[in-house]
């Protein structure tokens, strides 16, 4: 597990380069920045970690795998993307990543919030029967994770929760009661370690939901029959969080 420290003046130097980078990629697209601010600073982290370490501004939402001794990008991911630029944000409104996205995109994500924050102002305790279905959908939101974290302690459900983002975001703040780390650039290294069974109930969980998303793609293929998704990433986790 490659691990940066998030302090160190040599990562703090490179996340303002990053960020006057990201500064230059909205002015010269006409774009704006995505109105959560923890999904630009997450993805910015992420941008000047890869640049530390494999001197390349890969997407920090996609795997980096070695190709013929060198790092690469899956999909040749490397910011500002060309997917992004060409299908992504004139077809989505924003790029995979989430940081860059179009004037009306970014509005009508505004609205959106100010929605979700009337809509999800309180949780309820699940019954059994609810727990076990929930637990079998393929995407979870943030009041279903603390609802299903709640029945995991109550001996209702069983499931481990893992975070497929980097040491350094772990330390900034993860899920109270995650069970595992297993960084998305170290995945398949660090995936032995943990030893996760193919058969018992996994959900994932990154910043924005793309990562986790890709991982639990990658996890089917391998046979792991039960795989959950926490659509919107910790950013959208309305429950406990520690260091």
């Amino acid at each position: 597990m490659i691990k940066i420290d998030m302090n160190s003046p040599e990562f703090q130097e490179r996340m303002q380069k990053t960020i006057k980078f990201t500064d230059k990629v909205i002015e010269q697209f006409g774009w704006e920045y995505n109105p959560e601010d923890e999904v630009n600073e997450g993805v910015q982290m992420g941008l000047a970690r890869n640049k530390m370490m494999y001197n390349k501004l890969f997407c920090p939402c996609f795997m980096v795998e070695e190709v013929d001794g060198k790092p690469q990008s899956v999909d040749n991911r490397t910011c500002p993307c060309t997917p992004a630029i060409e299908k992504e944000i004139p077809e989505l409104g924003a790029c995979h990543c989430g940081i860059f996205c179009t004037p009306e995109f970014a509005a009508a994500k505004r609205v959106e919030l100010g929605m979700l924050e009337t809509a999800h102002t309180h949780s309820r305790g699940l019954t059994q029967k609810e727990a076990e279905m929930l637990l079998s959908q393929s995407e979870i939101d943030g009041d279903e994770m603390t609802s299903l974290l709640e029945a995991r302690e109550l001996k209702m459900v069983d499931f481990k929760l893992v975070d497929v983002r980097e040491h350094m975001e772990w330390e900034m703040g993860h899920i109270k009661g995650a069970d595992a780390l297993v960084p998305t650039s170290s995945f398949f290294q660090t995936l032995d370690e943990v030893k996760l069974t193919k058969e018992e109930n996994i959900i994932l969980y990154c910043h924005v939901g793309s990562r986790s998303a890709h991982v639990a793609r990658i996890l089917t293929d391998m046979g792991y029959s039960n795989i959950g998704n926490l659509t919107y990433g910790i950013v959208a986790y309305p429950g406990e969080k520690e260091r």
